[in-house]
């Protein structure tokens, strides 16, 4: 369970506070305009900034003390965040080991994340020779590899066409399902939200608040969240 624990993070003019609990296994949209603080709250959960007050908690635990690569989770940039110089497999290889001094297990376990989300038998090209959903789904891979069971994810799919953008996120719900997975994704897409989350966060004038169905919250919105739909 994650917890985020009467969070407070200040940056200048800017402020977001936030006091919610998210339950394991959801998958939870972050919704809101742009400024607002989404993807700030997901460098926040990572250890990438620390908070002004406030801790986040994972199952009770404060991650405030461990760096970002201690913590239980794996996040995904709308970059990819692959290296260009290594293949397919080289980039998933890294969930498991920095160096890339895999065993035969090791590299085993790499091709059946690459085969798992579609790749099979392109683990030896680079990334200049994928196409945009299929680096996503390397940068899945490495995730599913990971097996960390907090996936952050901020707005990985946004360069790519609604229809591949649908079958990335069926991606990422399906990995989800099958691993137990929590999910944060940030979005500036209601349609993204209504595909696979569970609940929705909006985040919106310095609040992000609780996860709501999203069904209830899009079909029902708070002022704020329709002002920011129109």
């Amino acid at each position: 369970m994650l917890r985020l624990e009467r969070l407070e993070i200040r940056q200048g003019a800017f402020r977001l506070s936030a006091d919610v609990t998210v339950e394991p296994g959801r998958i939870v949209a972050l919704l809101g305009p742009s400024g607002a603080g989404k993807s700030t709250l997901l460098d926040v959960i990572a250890g990438f900034l620390p908070p002004t007050s406030g801790r986040v908690l994972w199952n009770g635990t404060d991650l405030g003390p461990l760096a970002p690569g201690a913590r239980p989770l794996s996040m995904l940039f709308q970059d990819n965040n692959l290296f260009p110089h290594l293949t397919a497999a080289q980039n998933v290889g890294l969930g498991l080991r920095p160096d890339l001094r895999l065993s035969t297990d090791q590299r085993g376990a790499v091709d059946a994340a690459l085969a798992r989300v579609g790749l099979e038998g392109l683990g030896a090209r680079k990334p200049a020779e994928l196409s945009g959903g299929q680096r996503g789904r390397v940068a899945l891979a490495r995730i599913l590899l990971r097996g960390r069971p907090l996936m952050l994810l901020d707005e990985p799919f946004a360069a790519l066409g609604p229809a591949l953008k649908t079958e990335m996120l069926g991606l990422v719900r399906d990995l989800a399902r099958e691993t137990g997975a929590t999910v944060l994704l940030v979005t500036h897409d209601p349609a993204d939200a209504r595909a696979i989350a569970d609940e929705t966060m909006l985040v919106a004038d310095g609040i992000a608040h609780p996860p709501h169905p999203t069904a209830a919250l899009l079909a029902d919105p708070p002022a704020a969240l329709r002002a920011y739909l129109g």
